[in-house]
């Protein structure tokens, strides 16, 4: 027989959405079957971001959860995600993956040694059933400033995946990149490094139905929150020695029967992960009431803990990071991540007078305040309103319906146009262009592993009792 058929399946960016994951483990089980009656091989992926703390077994189980549910899914090989590289501490990544039964590939982290960690390589060669070679290198997304505070080196992609093609190109038929780059890079590298036969994407979320090919490359992504799983069928010359065709597709899962098995797992690990948040953090006296669009003590306090932790002369952060208000009585880990799930870290950023008067004004904005946000590690509904420590804002809502700032002044002072200011806020307000003036910060500090919730701990056991 001069052809040959590989299946490749490929999930990405599931971001914990756990709900979806017995309809995967059903369709991939199923597919299974399917193949094995053909007689066809079948190869599965997993290209990161399936662990986002926002979800309690996530959190409840420091990710090793997940892990398992991925052992369900008999993987080949896995990469990680921004979410699995800088949400957790250096720890926690380092024994995530203690009980998975598949290979982490990641090129380009490395600790500060040089070496590769020990749970991760840069490339992987498989020797399939059906005679075929392949080779699989992974790399993530380098988020220089996080991963370096958080005790990794984190190198070029292009760079370590250039240097994996060198050593493993001249040994395999079929050379597979495993990218938590996004669709940009993955397109450049396409042209750029045309010894990659296929890209299994994830990152920027995007549904690619047929895939893309570029040159002699198939760029694959799956969308996220495992509504879709990737699918890619490559039909392989055994004559010429060279794959023939390639027929990629996105399946939309959302219809798609549960396994049993996997629900039954689901269920396990949600009683372990609820048990695991039971741990009181504080008793409080009065309940901390909470407002979106105006004034509350459980906003007020969340500014305060955030200069407290930085250090610095002011703080802002927006009300719609907190979700729920936090009754009187005994509060656990459970109930701080219901009310604040985010994967967010506190940070430092320093900006001139001129800047800061900029920032304020547009933050107050009713534009800002009822914006809707997405990504950028918010995992709530709206923005809400600024809310401040260490600053002192004046003014009045007009006919239009805006607040207008008429005077702001920082420890008793009118704010000095060329004076650095020290803001503590949340990495999220350094990312995009969701506060523009922030672009201008002559130095922004990030302070890692503790997501807000842990800054909050902090602060509420000073409350108790």
């Amino acid at each position: 027989m001069s052809k040959q058929m590989l299946h490749l399946y490929h999930i990405n960016d599931l971001h914990s959405h756990l709900e979806q994951w017995p309809k995967i483990v059903a369709f991939l089980k199923d597919r299974q079957r399917l193949h094995d009656e053909n007689d066809e091989t079948f190869i599965r992926f997993d290209i990161g971001d399936h662990a986002d703390r926002f979800h309690p077994i996530t959190e409840g189980t420091s990710g090793k959860g997940n892990v398992q549910l991925m052992n369900e899914a008999y993987l080949l090989n896995a990469t990680i995600g921004n979410n699995e590289g800088i949400t957790f501490s250096k720890d926690q990544l380092d024994h995530l993956y203690d009980e998975a039964n598949f290979q982490v590939l990641v090129a380009n982290l490395k600790e500060k040694d040089g070496c590769f960690p020990k749970w991760a390589k840069p490339y992987e060669i498989h020797a399939l059933a059906n005679g075929l070679k392949v080779g699989v290198i992974g790399v993530t997304a380098p988020y220089k400033a996080y991963y370096e505070q958080l005790g990794w080196n984190i190198q070029d992609p292009y760079e370590a995946i250039e240097t994996a093609i060198g050593k493993i190109r001249s040994q395999v038929d079929i050379l597979i990149l495993l990218s938590h780059l996004g669709l940009e890079a993955d397109e450049q590298i396409s042209v750029e490094m045309k010894e990659i036969d296929i890209i299994l994407g994830a990152h920027t979320h995007h549904v690619l139905p047929n895939g893309l090919h570029t040159n002699d490359t198939t760029i694959g992504q799956a969308g996220k929150f495992g509504v879709y799983i990737g699918h890619m069928k490559i039909v392989w010359d055994e004559k010429q020695r060279r794959i023939e065709h390639v027929k990629a597709d996105c399946i939309d899962l959302q219809e798609y029967g549960s396994d049993e098995e996997s629900e039954k797992l689901l269920l396990r690990l949600t009683e372990q992960a609820n048990k695991n948040l039971l741990e009181v953090v504080t008793v409080l006296d009065q309940p901390l009431d909470l407002e979106w669009f105006g004034d509350s003590a459980f906003t007020s306090i969340l500014a305060e803990t955030i200069r407290e932790w930085c250090d610095s002369e002011i703080s802002m952060v927006n009300a719609g990071l907190l979700l729920e208000p936090l009754k009187e009585g005994p509060v656990t880990k459970g109930d701080l991540h219901r009310v604040c799930p985010h994967p967010i870290n506190p940070c430092k950023i320093m900006l001139k007078g001129e800047y800061l008067k900029e920032l304020i004004h547009h933050a107050m904005t009713k534009e800002l305040e009822s914006l809707e946000i997405k990504g950028l590690g918010f995992r709530g509904k709206v923005m809400g309103r600024m809310v401040f420590d260490g600053v002192e804002i004046v003014g009045e809502e007009l006919e239009d319906g805006e607040y207008h700032v008429q005077k702001i002044t920082v420890n008793g002072e009118p704010i000095a146009p060329e004076k650095v200011y020290s803001i503590g806020a949340i990495d999220m307000f350094t990312f995009g262009r969701l506060l523009p003036s922030v672009h201008y910060a002559e130095e922004k500090i990030y302070y890692l592993p503790e997501m807000l919730r842990d800054v909050l701990a902090w602060k509420l056991k000073t409350f108790e009792r």
